[in-house]
């Protein structure tokens, strides 16, 4: 068995847990039948003892496999990450839709998608991360009760994304507590309008105006202060071509959109400014979690 599941961009500056797209940047999880638990790790996160036991894959895979069969899981795992961890590239969602497939790949159970992202809800309830991850291309969703409902939107082979990932990591949780308990209403408009602008864009590819919708007044430059160098690596970026640049998720890896032509000239202007961080030029995923029996 066989499960492969893409990196993921949230927010998209004004789309605040709401709107995300994939990257082909993409974990990978080979699954065989065993006598006893085994697992090996490769690529990100080998050589953290935490991450290397892949205890929250374990823990919903072995969840999800006992509630559709009944049965004691027994298999050999093998990991190839290649996600960044803890970077704001969906490394936990990845983790979670990747876990919830396999369970019933490895149970001969059928399935839908829209079954996936629904049960990935149970374990992240913000479905930015989690709906890219499942349906592959630019998402639009919203969660009403124990459902998400989205809207997805193929991305062409003309753009590319081009990411920075700096050596330090900026964390979810920590992030979301210097965040106001309270804004004005007109940080609020702001942001909504451009969220919709945003969303009407990737629907109708109308790209050139991404600079204009992918504006925020609600969380982005409060947490990039926590890590100021971002507020150059985003000016460096627009300044060479760049249709939007981004906090990918909460960070603390920066997301730039740009055309095929112009990725490989950013990424190399960025690497060289940045030669502390790791740049990466990426195509975008249409695809989301695949597996093969």
């Amino acid at each position: 068995m066989f499960i492969s599941v893409p990196a993921t961009s949230a927010n998209l500056e004004p789309g605040f847990d709401s709107l995300g797209l994939a990257i082909d940047l993409r974990n990978e999880i080979t699954i065989t039948p065993s006598r006893f638990l085994s697992i090996s790790t490769h690529g990100e996160g080998a050589t953290n003892p935490k991450i290397k036991k892949n205890t929250l894959f374990l823990n919903i895979f072995n969840e999800n496999y006992k509630r559709l069969t009944n049965k004691e899981p027994i298999f050999r795992f093998e990991f190839n990450n290649r996600i960044p961890i803890s970077r704001g590239l969906g490394s936990s969602s990845a983790v979670i839709v990747a876990a919830i497939s396999a369970s019933y790949v490895a149970a001969g159970v059928k399935y839908n998608k829209r079954e996936i992202l629904n049960r990935a809800l149970t374990y992240e309830n913000h479905p930015d991360n989690i709906t890219p991850a499942v349906m592959g291309g630019f998402n639009v969703a919203c969660v009403e009760g124990d459902r998400v409902y989205s809207k997805k939107r193929r991305l062409p082979e003309i753009l590319r994304a081009v990411l920075v990932v700096p050596d330090k990591t900026i964390s979810t949780a920590k992030s979301r507590t210097i965040l106001p308990k309270m804004y004005k209403k007109e940080e609020t408009v702001y942001s909504l309008s451009r969220a919709a602008f945003m969303t009407a864009l990737f629907m109708s590819e109308s790209w050139d105006l991404l600079r204009v919708a992918s504006k925020d007044r609600l969380h982005q430059n409060r947490r990039m202060k926590m890590m100021p160098e971002l507020f150059e690596v985003q000016k460096l970026a627009l300044r060479n071509g760049a249709l939007m640049s981004t906090l990918s998720g909460s960070g603390s890896t920066f997301f730039t959109l740009s055309y095929a032509d112009d990725a490989e000239k950013i990424a190399t202007i960025l690497q060289n400014k940045f030669p502390q961080f790791r740049v990466f030029n990426k195509a975008l995923d249409n695809y989301g979690v695949t597996t093969k029996s």
